[in-house]
């Protein structure tokens, strides 16, 4: 692996990763009021849209974490929409 793609795996793991206290925290404590609907569909929109880009350049470390970062935060607004 060279160190472009470490750097990459790297940095997807940070940024992937720091959404998963806040989906936690809200699946624990059913509390959304402070989550914005609008924020989690532009969002979601924009890591669909990294997703497409990450495939289209078959870019590993790109495809990983915007595919869990999609994820994670279509479980967020699952739970903005359950809990409202």
């Amino acid at each position: 692996m060279d160190w472009i793609t470490i750097l990459g795996s790297i940095a997807a793991i940070l940024t992937t990763s720091s959404f998963l206290p806040q989906m936690l925290k809200t699946w624990r404590t059913k509390s959304v009021k402070d989550i914005s609907f609008v924020m989690l569909i532009c969002f979601n929109t924009g890591i669909f849209l990294w997703l497409i880009y990450g495939i289209s350049l078959n870019a590993l470390p790109i495809i990983l974490a915007n595919g869990v970062t999609l994820v994670f935060n279509l479980i967020i607004l699952w739970l903005k929409i359950k809990y409202r």
